[in-house]
């Protein structure tokens, strides 16, 4: 059973998510805005966000930042949204799934222990685990900070994430679809647009280009790997 918050504003759509998602044990709270929403995250510190875009008061993209800027609870964003730039803004921005409307309640519910294992692994596997080193970067996955010839990166979750696995297997090649499937945790569809905007994203804060590699290296036809630049 998971402590859930719903912000959903279509009344319809929340009474049904309400009444399903209780049916299989959870404790859910829902709220119609967004602001009631993040008070009430606040408030009860949930173990799962659920979270609409389509808010009266507020872009559901707006209260993502603000609930991450205070909470690293694990947030499914679910919408009718289905445009491929969005999908991967809000996975950027910190959203640890989402789910295209309409869906069934056992899709969601099969979402939501997904993304609950992967919290509860992710903090197991941090634990007195050193950090990463490749050349003059250091990942730490347990205070999720990263550097370069000592500088701080100022990277999103999900470019962290990126990070983490590449620097984790220094050298190896590891291709789009596998990023896809073990740091978004999505095997299927769309693959190399959202992981290919992402490894853009984090080759800019490692100050290279694929034209100009220094770290991020792409093999064509294959993958990418991380190595340490050759002195």
């Amino acid at each position: 059973m998971a402590s859930v918050v719903l912000v959903e504003d279509d009344h319809r759509i929340r009474a049904a998510l309400v009444r399903a998602l209780s049916e299989r044990g959870h404790d859910v709270v829902a709220s119609a805005t967004g602001m009631e929403g993040l008070n009430r995250i606040v408030e009860r510190s949930p173990d799962l966000v659920i979270l609409d875009l389509g808010l009266p008061d507020i872009q559901g993209s707006e209260l993502l930042k603000m609930v991450r800027a205070v909470s690293a609870v694990p947030v499914i964003v679910a919408t009718a949204r289905d445009d491929d730039a969005e999908i991967v803004r809000t996975l950027d921005a910190g959203a640890d799934d989402y789910v295209v409307k309409p869906f069934s309640a056992e899709h969601l519910d099969a979402r939501m222990r997904a993304v609950l294992r992967r919290g509860q692994g992710d903090q197991a596997d941090g634990e007195g685990t050193p950090p990463l080193e490749v050349g003059d970067l250091v990942v730490d996955e347990r205070s999720r900070v990263a550097t370069m010839d000592g500088r701080l990166l100022d990277l999103t979750r999900k470019e962290f994430d990126v990070l983490v696995y590449l620097a984790a297997r220094p050298g190896t090649v590891v291709s789009r679809r596998e990023l896809l499937a073990e740091v978004w945790r999505q095997p299927y569809g769309g693959a190399d647009k959202t992981v290919d905007v992402h490894l853009s994203w984090l080759r800019r804060k490692l100050g290279e280009t694929a034209a100009e590699p220094r770290y991020l290296h792409t093999v064509r036809g294959v993958g990418v790997k991380l190595v340490a630049p050759e002195l």
